[in-house]
């Protein structure tokens, strides 16, 4: 299906061809009422399958794409083409749970088909993401770390093609951003969609991406292969130093930094 508005072109549920990208996105520009734009005739390609981490400094357009590719961003002027599949889910930083609704009913809420069916996908979900058996807890009665891990099996539960996340990780504390890490490589693993997350933590595009993109005033200004990605400890090692050096040149950063 084709819907064109203000001059932007969206694609989704592409037939599947052997190489084809999994999302790409041609002339993108988006504007908010500056001459200048958020987003300036940006082209990117994501493979099926991979993991694409995009950094920038505030106001570099990085939320201004994944609104785009989820398509959340009809207010706005724009032009450009963008494809991607027809089963797109987004995490965002807050968890966006609905505090009167328990744990399950959060999962399963706009689930398509039968509603047993949602339930039981709902359920597996929870249980992959470490939480059977809270099935009927409320929001509040989970940490924030719990909370977040119910959004990725309300996005897994939907067997999503392609999954956004923005800063999914930003609001936890250090320790539990690391265990999210490792329950993120474990889910992927086993669902194998493509991703694209916004993230201000240079190490976390480094240890969980495939690629890494930066933008800069709504265009790609540096995109670098990962030397290990999904690889713990990896930021330990010579080739993770030097591209980490490098990501944070190209935002601007004194290389003591961490985000």
């Amino acid at each position: 299906m084709a819907t064109h508005a203000g001059g932007l072109t969206t694609t989704a549920g592409q037939p599947a061809e052997e190489g084809r990208p999994a999302v790409v996105v041609r002339g993108l520009v988006r504007t908010y009422g500056t001459p200048a734009g958020v987003l300036d005739g940006l082209d990117l390609e994501i493979a099926e399958g991979e993991f694409v981490a995009i950094l920038g400094r505030s106001g570099s357009g990085k939320s201004t794409l994944l609104r785009a590719l989820a398509g959340l961003d009809h207010d706005v002027r724009g032009s450009g083409e963008v494809q991607v599949p027809c089963n797109v889910s987004v995490v965002f930083q807050d968890s966006r749970l609905l505090p009167w609704a328990r744990v399950l009913d959060n999962v399963v809420l706009g689930h398509e088909g039968p509603p047993a069916d949602a339930r039981a996908a709902g359920r597996a979900a929870l249980a992959e993401v470490g939480l059977a058996g809270r099935e009927r807890a409320w929001p509040n009665e989970l940490s924030g770390g719990e909370q977040q891990r119910v959004s990725l099996a309300r996005s897994l539960a939907r067997s999503p093609e392609l999954l956004l996340a923005d800063e999914p990780f930003g609001a936890l504390d250090a320790l539990t951003r690391l265990r999210m890490h490792d329950l993120l490589r474990d889910l992927l693993r086993r669902h194998r969609p493509t991703v694209l997350m916004v993230t201000h933590d240079v190490d976390e595009a480094i240890v969980l991406a495939d690629r890494v993109v930066v933008l800069d005033a709504g265009h790609i200004v540096l995109e670098r292969r990962t030397p290990a990605a999904g690889t713990p400890g990896a930021v330990d090692h010579e080739p993770h130093r030097t591209l980490r050096a490098e990501l944070l040149d190209a935002l601007g950063l004194d290389r003591e930094d961490t985000r």
